[in-house]
């Protein structure tokens, strides 16, 4: 015992600069100290996350809250109000000819005289029109047209778009330059002048008359749906040839492709899911897109053909009375600014949400 403490005297001291470690100030930790430590949290999936990350935006929310309100009223409005959107507005069974232009909750003189007698008038919510139909139903139906245009074209654009894109960025080479060369072929050509010669060309080759749903919208709308699955979807083809030039140089492709899965495949199970929040998210923001596409084409007389709505005809409508009725023009723009404000903010929160960039 001596010896060990004259060795234990005889050893140098540590230099207050060392970096040696003294293991003597470090003890073990008790059960209830690893206890502590132990923090469970729950599983979750990519989805999952986002979705819970787009909750917490208030402004994706509320749009989301703005966009079920719209979509419950074109639905419940046929079924509450007797009125239909071609329809003059009669009174016992006689068409009432004093009823156009009347302001919001407004009545006319026919309809004051049934009501005297006893009689029940639904009331016109935004008033009527030059022709005496009711504005109300008229800005529902044109809702109606206006949001299954932006869905249509979104669904066109992320079908043929991701198809495209997904060939062009897995191949590479000779295959993407040419691929791509025709996106750049497309992506010239005027929108406008295609919607004309298009409408020209279906009018003279197709029959629409004997299709009763064709025949309501009307050559130029129909015109306007080939135009969105023939042009827009090069934006989106851009974008996901973009992400598969990334994501196909990861490992786990290159083991797929080891392990002899074929392209389809491989682009099916591994690359796509993998792109799908971003997808997703321009498919979002396509929607406002088209949506003040067709107004605006609506507005220029190249929509839906009478007497059928639209946000855009109603606006063009309404252009020539501003001065007289400016509530005309105002209940169809807010409609517009609405839906396309909605969508808008909902594609933002979506990219601030699922964009693993964006993330905090």
């Amino acid at each position: 015992m001596e010896n060990t403490n004259k060795n234990l005297d005889q050893m140098p001291k540590k230099s207050p600069f060392s970096f040696q470690v003294d293991l003597s100030k470090f003890e073990k930790a008790t059960d209830e100290e690893k206890r502590q430590q132990e923090v469970m949290s729950e599983s979750s999936t990519f989805f999952k996350d986002g979705m819970r990350k787009l909750m917490k935006n208030p402004l994706a929310v509320g749009s989301v809250i703005v966009l079920l309100l719209i979509i419950l009223t074109i639905v419940i409005t046929p079924y509450v109000v007797p009125y239909k959107y071609s329809q003059i507005v009669t009174v016992n069974g006689k068409r009432d000819k004093t009823a156009a232009n009347m302001a919001p909750f407004q009545y006319s003189d026919l309809e004051k005289e049934y009501m005297k007698e006893g009689g029940e008038v639904f009331p016109h919510i935004m008033g009527t029109d030059e022709m005496g139909r009711d504005y109300f139903v008229r800005v529902v139906y044109g809702t109606r047209i206006s949001l299954l245009v932006g869905v249509f074209a979104s669904c066109i654009v992320v079908l043929i778009g991701v198809i495209y894109g997904s060939v062009s960025g897995y191949f590479g080479g000779k295959v993407d330059l040419v691929m791509m060369r025709i996106v750049d072929i497309i992506y010239s050509l005027p929108d406008m002048l295609m919607i004309i010669l298009l409408s020209v060309v279906l009018r003279e080759t197709l029959n629409l008359d004997a299709i009763p749903a064709l025949s309501k919208l009307g050559t130029n709308m129909i015109s306007l749906f080939i135009v969105f699955g023939l042009l827009y979807w090069t934006s989106m083809a851009r974008m996901v040839r973009g992400q598969i030039l990334t994501i196909k140089q990861n490992e786990y492709v290159l083991a797929a492709k080891v392990s002899g899965a074929k392209p389809g495949r491989i682009i099916r199970r591994h690359i796509l899911p993998n792109c799908v929040s971003v997808i997703i998210i321009s498919a979002a923001l396509q929607i406002p897109s088209a949506i003040f596409t067709e107004s605006f084409l609506s507005f220029v007389g190249l929509g839906v053909q009478a007497p059928m709505p639209s946000l855009g005809s109603l606006a063009n409508a309404a252009r020539a009375g501003i001065s007289a009725y400016p509530y005309k023009l105002i209940f169809p723009a807010l409609m517009i600014g609405l839906i396309t404000l909605s969508f808008n903010l909902i594609g933002d929160g979506l990219r601030d949400a699922f964009d693993p960039k964006l993330r905090r």
